[in-house]
């Protein structure tokens, strides 16, 4: 196959980078705007979690089904089909007439991001062998973070200026313009099937059922229910039961979506730790801090939005530095392990965190965990598809992504859950003794007592600061659960085993193996035909007897080379 020069690469990645971008930016607008959007729609503590866990859990549990099915048919349709789910969702979501309808719509939007987080990655597998795949995946990175950081900043002006429903439209014109590219410039080899296409819709059903019902249970747990009433005890076991259930028909299904297979090798085990890890450090943040600046600093989405440039600068620059030294040198277990120190360090500090902490140092804490995060995230699948075979490509690609969602899905569920309790028995023991003087003070305290989120620049200053103090407070006690996590990323990619990175992508490796099976079975076919008393020369006119039978097949290595 002949070198593809970098332009080249670019142009037929280009549809993937702004469908990527697309799912980015759409994400991160309204990260500044939530909290603006739940308070205007009447939401409480628990459904801002909710609005963010849905869309999550349909990402987790959508992801390895989108890789699955990379492996049994037509990738570029795969892609523009999630590209399309994802958009509708998110226009309807502009809709929204209250909370509910909201975390419906977002379930829609998050089925498109699992195909859309899962399917470039294993498209651009196919295009870039391992060791030049850092480089690219740095300037690709490095234009997701233009969308991270543009993001809010954008999500802010818009919500300040025209409203929070303009944030749910902005990325209209780039999907259009990311399909274009990708129905012109991706070229994708169709996966090699040697028998009909097999879907396991009875593992798709236990794995949705499985994961949604834990995630419920351990999000309304000890809120809306008892830990030891018969609600929690029915909803733990059912997903106990679905989750054991599809693990056993994932052992005996013709195409699993999750191969059990996979976690015999360690890379791909170890990875899966390290994900699960890295995960919950990675959404928590992203979930939390429009939450600490507007809610604990009283902050406007814009300001919001402009301070968590240092977060994203860290990861962006860890990103495209990072990736463009593994390409040069080849080496990344030494990043991959500075990263994981890094990330352990920053939630550290992240749990220190108080509503009047001084600026400069929490930039410094949200730079330090941006690059940490920078270093791991990208490399993790990296180094998982450099250690699988090209066949079960979109399934240890996509898996590794679902594992580091749901995690950090389970681990955003419970930390708003520890933050929304956190924050009523702050709130609870400064108000105690509290009388309100003015109407305007009693409004306040009943507008907090409802549970719902404070508009934070609307209360009373005596009460403002009680409000700033009980978030700050209790966000960075939602940090602490990261860390125990973080330190075990570390020991999880220390014991990865330190393999050299193919100079050989995914579709050159397949176009080998085949080669291979048919040099394999041409053999057997001369073993078979020694007893026939013939020689043949495969493409000669003629055969002559003798005492055996040889068939040579003559083979063009340059055009299979092509």
């Amino acid at each position: 196959m002949p070198v593809r020069s970098p332009r080249e690469v670019y142009t037929a990645i280009s549809g993937l980078v702004v469908g990527m971008f697309v799912a980015v930016l759409s994400g991160t607008v309204v990260s500044t705007s939530m909290p603006v959007i739940i308070a205007d729609l009447g939401g409480t503590q628990s459904q801002y979690t909710w609005v963010i866990t849905a869309s999550l859990l349909a990402t987790a549990v959508s992801t390895p089904i989108w890789g699955k099915l990379a492996d049994l048919v037509d990738r570029k349709i795969l892609v523009q089909l999630s590209l399309i789910i994802f958009t509708v969702g998110t226009v309807i979501a502009g809709f929204s007439t209250d909370t509910n309808m909201l975390i419906a719509v977002r379930v829609v939007q998050g089925i498109g991001v699992g195909g859309l987080m899962s399917l470039v990655m294993i498209a651009v597998a196919l295009i870039i062998s391992p060791r030049e795949r850092g480089k690219y995946m740095g300037v690709v990175g490095g234009i997701m973070a233009l969308g991270t950081i543009g993001g809010p900043l954008l999500g802010g002006l818009l919500t300040d200026v025209w409203g929070w429903r303009s944030n749910f439209f902005v990325g209209v014109p780039f999907a259009i313009l990311a399909l274009v590219l990708l129905q012109f410039t991706l070229h994708l080899p169709k996966p090699q099937r040697d028998s009909k296409v097999s879907i396991d819709y009875f593992g798709i059903v236990l794995l949705a059922v499985g994961v949604s019902t834990l995630l419920i249970w351990v999000s309304m747990g000890g809120n809306q229910f008892d830990w030891d009433s018969s609600t929690s005890i029915m909803l733990a076991v059912t997903a106990g039961v679905a989750i054991t259930a599809f693990i056993a028909v994932e052992f005996f299904v013709k195409e699993p979506i999750v191969p059990m297979s996979l976690f015999t090798g360690r890379t791909f085990t170890l990875s899966v730790i390290a994900s699960i890890a890295i995960g919950v450090s990675m959404f928590a943040t992203s979930v939390f801090l429009a939450q600490y600046f507007q809610l604990a600093r009283g902050a406007t989405p814009t300001e919001s939005g402009l301070m968590t440039i240092p977060m994203i600068v860290g990861q962006m620059g860890a990103s495209i530095i990072i990736g463009q030294l593994v390409s040069r040198f080849g080496k990344w277990k030494g990043w991959m392990l500075t990263g994981s120190v890094l990330t352990t360090v920053g939630v550290s500090l992240m749990a220190t965190l108080r509503y009047d902490t001084p600026f400069p140092l929490v930039a410094g804490y949200m730079f330090v965990l941006g690059a940490g995060l920078g270093m791991v995230m990208q490399n993790l699948t990296l180094i998982v598809q450099n250690d699988t075979s090209p066949r079960q490509l979109g399934a240890a690609s996509s898996n590794v992504n679902f594992f580091r969602t749901i995690a950090g899905t389970i681990g955003v569920t419970v930390m708003g859950s520890l933050l929304s309790t956190s924050v009523a028995s702050y709130m609870a023991d400064a108000l105690d003794g509290f009388v309100p003087t003015t109407p305007d003070e009693v409004s306040a305290l009943e507008h907090l007592a409802s549970g719902d989120v404070p508009k934070v620049g609307q209360l009373p200053d005596t009460i403002r600061a009680i409000v700033e103090g009980a978030y700050g407070h209790g966000i960075a006690d939602a940090f602490i659960i990261a860390i125990p996590l973080a330190v075990i990323s570390i020991i999880a990619i220390a014991f990865i085993k330190n393999k050299p990175l193919s100079t050989k992508n995914a579709a050159e490796q397949l176009r080998e193996q085949a080669e291979d099976s048919a040099i394999e079975v041409a053999e057997a076919e001369v073993g078979g035909s020694m007893s026939t008393g013939t020689i043949r020369t495969a493409g000669a006119e003629s055969s002559k007897p003798a005492t055996g039978s040889v068939t040579v097949l003559e083979r063009d290595d340059r055009e299979s080379r092509s």
